[in-house]
């Protein structure tokens, strides 16, 4: 049955009628009822709190670069670097954090984290470091014309550099405190139960780091959940979306192809606006979406649009570039790593240290990926032994993952979890086999069920990470995978690629690959 088509009184659940004020708050599970209750006559949400952490964070990290710059260039160690004296200097500077906090604001660096659910700092360099940069030499240029200070150069960009540096990092803590607070916490309501509501909520309980609390659906007549979200209770139809809100203190929420009329949902996301509520809303075609939609208009009516793949040769031989680079770098500086994860493999189990494989590369190219083993000798003759553990099996076993297979080793366990043992990769990148980021690497019996449109992926190299990796990994079917390669395929950039490269090292270092 398709996402659009009405459901059959057999697919349907019984939704709560004019509840008592109050007596929503049994239709939620427990955490969520205490979230309430504690937050309850509180201003303090997400953007309240964010907002304050993240200018403080960048005050933190221009003060620190300032006095490392400071330290860095004493009056008596290089005299020729002083202009004005030291306690003007540091008077004057106190006088422009202001300054750089309403240039923060320019840049909305400080409004994206209750925007978006998936917000980071790795989303923020951009902007940060447009605004430092600005500042910086702004300043330089202020100063240098009015004449109220003679800054040199080298002392100058000695800040930038720190400044650039310091203030994701201060960023980055900013945020790991905020997350725990409840007040972080955005309690989010789906409107529509059906095939792409609980599809959403899926994809939100993977992701715990966004801290998005999911109070329930909101629907008329909704279809019977799926595995995994049966905690989460239809607590009434959207015509009594307001006083759910309310009363269920929601921050935020999610229509998701409600079966209502066009105007009275159009009404309901007006009147949640109004209220100061968050709403996002999951387009049609969704799947063919990615980050370089653009919205533009034609008389007033909002088009959303999808430009082509375009890949110059020049941006193209930055990727390779890049790729020669961070490998080569990473195999120089792994190589006493790789040594120890050699000897603990060989006194582990029987076997090489190495692992081999046939995967479909670029254009349809086999090449043998490198491993450490993580498995047993000769475990691939035993595989049909353990495919009942196969945890795609249910949904869709065109991929094979086993969470808990016996076959694998104690040191290959750890190494499958925090990714160590895809670290030889970095040879098939040297080879041009494969990319940093890019595709998953499929094995020939996956790739035989890609057909297609999906096919598309095969137009760059296959990467050691990529969307598939910070997304989901191993949680993500194989159909949804292909869609996420295909969608990496068809909006790549180079900026995407570091942003993947920055946004892969936090999912390595929670243990999420397995």
């Amino acid at each position: 049955m398709s996402i659009d088509q009405a459901l059959t009184p057999a697919e349907s659940l019984s939704v709560p009628g004019n509840v008592a004020p109050g007596a929503l708050l049994d239709l939620v599970d427990d955490d969520t009822r205490r979230l309430i209750l504690k937050r309850r006559g509180s201003i303090r949400r997400r953007g309240w709190l964010v907002r304050r952490a993240l200018a403080l964070a960048d005050a933190t990290g221009i003060l620190l670069a300032f006095a490392l710059t400071e330290v860095l260039f004493p009056p008596d160690v290089a005299p020729q670097y002083d202009h004005i004296g030291t306690n003007a200097e540091i008077v004057l500077f106190a006088l422009t954090l202001p300054f750089w906090i309403v240039l923060g604001r320019v840049y909305d660096l400080y409004s994206s984290d209750e925007e978006r659910t998936d917000h980071s700092t790795v989303d923020d360099f951009t902007g940060v470091f447009n605004m430092l940069t600005v500042g910086a030499w702004l300043f330089f240029a202020l100063a240098y014309f009015f004449d109220f200070a003679n800054p040199s150069f080298p002392k100058l960009a000695l800040f930038w550099v720190l400044a650039i540096a310091l203030v994701p990092i201060s960023r980055a803590v900013a945020r790991g405190l905020c997350k725990r607070s409840d007040a972080y916490v955005l309690n989010t309501l789906i409107v529509g139960a059906g095939h792409v509501g609980q599809r959403v909520a899926e994809k939100l309980l993977q992701h715990p780091e966004y801290k998005v609390n999911l109070v329930g659906f909101v629907d008329e007549r909704p279809r019977e959940r799926s595995d995994g979200l049966a905690h989460l209770s239809v607590v009434g139809g959207p015509a009594e979306l307001p006083r759910i809100v309310t009363d269920l203190d929601v921050d935020r929420v999610i229509v998701a192809f409600s079966e209502e009329p066009h105007g009275e949902t159009l009404d309901a996301i007006r009147d949640l606006n109004e209220r100061g509520v968050q709403v996002d809303i999951v387009p049609r075609l969704f799947e063919a979406l990615g980050p370089h939609a653009t919205l533009h208009a034609a008389e007033g009516l909002t088009l959303i649009g999808l430009s082509p793949a375009r890949w110059s040769r020049s941006a193209l031989f930055l990727k390779r570039t890049m790729d020669i680079v961070l490998s080569a770098l990473g195999l120089l500086v792994l190589v006493p790593v790789f040594l120890a994860i050699g000897v603990a493999i060989k006194l582990d189990s029987r076997g090489p240290v190495f692992f081999r494989q046939t995967r479909i590369g670029q254009g349809d190219a086999r090449f043998r990926i490198l491993k450490f083993r993580t498995m047993v000798a000769g475990a691939d003759a035993h595989k049909g032994d353990v495919v009942q553990l196969n945890k795609h099996a249910r949904t869709d076993d065109r991929m094979f993952k086993a969470p808990n297979d016996p076959r694998v080793t104690r040191v290959g366990a750890f190494l499958r979890r925090y990714s160590i043992d895809e670290l030889p990769q970095l040879v098939n990148v040297l080879l041009n086999e494969m990319s940093l980021v890019g595709p998953r690497p499929l094995i020939p019996e996956e790739h035989r069920h890609v057909d297609g449109w999906g096919r598309k992926r095969l137009d760059l190299k296959p990467g050691i990470t990529g969307l598939w990796q910070v997304l989901g990994s191993d949680d993500i079917p194989f159909g949804e995978m292909v869609a996420l390669d295909h969608r990496y395929v068809t909006s790549w950039s180079l900026f995407g690629d570091l942003s993947i490269l920055l946004r892969t090292i936090p999912v390595v270092l929670r243990g999420d690959s397995v």
